[in-house]
């Protein structure tokens, strides 16, 4: 059972975070998005297929018990969450273009995620589940908690478009405080009973990170040798590294009624959202030195 604060602050904030972000975003963004399809395409294929090929590949050469692989690719196999697009308005990434991905991805593993789960429960366990995902339910939680707010900032914006750029700055440090305190709320005071023995947990904290790290480093390069640009380079990489885990939770819980795969979500869940900032930020500052070296070369 969902917590009060996962349950309703959660999406409250992020559906406050959503607007804010609106507040910096204009039509000709999402045109241009539509209009140069190429690091769209790049992030859809590399969330729907690379990223599970990657867990695969990592877990199944792992130590690890077979319901804890599963449960990393429960994760793998969700879309990313509102807070990659809370990071990537963070670091001056491509927001228009992590909202399009977030919303695709969203609805894309309506029919991937089934299929990816099931490929690890025949692999790891040996069985089949039949797993349906909620479509009314996800198309609407994509309207009300991206889409809509997006589009209120975005009138917003065109209507009152000095408002919308003082805000700004002031909303670069509130928007990510507002979902800070909710992260902390729901991780360390939120009752909720799949925390409750979060220590036996621990050892797959070396395995998330690994994940993070490698995922996001492998889109990374392969944005750059697709030469997209550094803002979406960024923008990919945080998509992939950063994953909804409380579909992973509801997956894990709800339609496969195991606890020791819902765990991975949980943790992944918890601490990822730091490293995916400090990984993105890295990811910047390489950009930033390549920048500055070419830069200097052509002088």
């Amino acid at each position: 059972m969902q917590s009060f604060f996962s349950t309703y602050m959660l999406p409250l904030s992020l559906i406050i975070i959503m607007m804010g972000m609106g507040l910096s975003l204009e039509k000709r963004d999402f045109e241009n998005i539509f209009r140069y399809p190429k690091a769209m395409f790049t992030g859809i294929i590399c969330q729907a297929i690379l990223l599970p090929l990657i867990t695969f590949l990592l877990v199944g050469f792992s130590n690890l018990d077979p319901f804890s692989k599963v449960g990393f690719i429960i994760i793998s196999a969700c879309a990313g969450g509102s807070a990659t697009n809370l990071i990537t308005h963070m670091l001056r990434g491509n927001l228009a273009l992590s909202v399009a991905l977030t919303a695709i991805n969203s609805l894309i593993i309506l029919i991937t995620l089934p299929l990816i789960v099931n490929l690890g429960l025949i692999l790891f366990i040996g069985i089949e589940r039949e797993i349906h995902l909620p479509v009314y339910n996800t198309i609407i939680n994509i309207l009300l908690t991206i889409i809509v707010p997006i589009i209120i900032g975005m009138f917003i914006r065109s209507y009152s478009f000095k408002f919308a750029v003082k805000a700004e700055r002031p909303l670069k440090i509130i928007l990510p405080l507002i979902l800070l305190l909710v992260f902390i709320i729901i991780i360390f005071f939120d009752k909720n009973e799949s925390k409750s023995n979060i220590s036996d947990y621990i050892f797959l904290i070396p395995w998330v990170l690994t994940l993070n790290f490698l995922s996001m480093a492998i889109v990374y390069l392969i944005s750059k040798f697709l030469r997209l640009g550094g803002k979406n380079n960024i923008t990919i990489s945080i998509e992939v590294g950063l994953k909804n885990s409380i579909i992973g939770i509801y997956v894990a819980q709800s339609l496969l009624n195991n606890y020791d795969m819902s765990m991975v979500s949980v943790i992944y869940g918890s601490i990822t959202f730091f490293s995916t900032i400090l990984f993105a930020y890295l990811e910047k500052r390489i950009e930033l030195w390549g920048f500055a070296y070419r830069k200097l070369f052509k002088h």
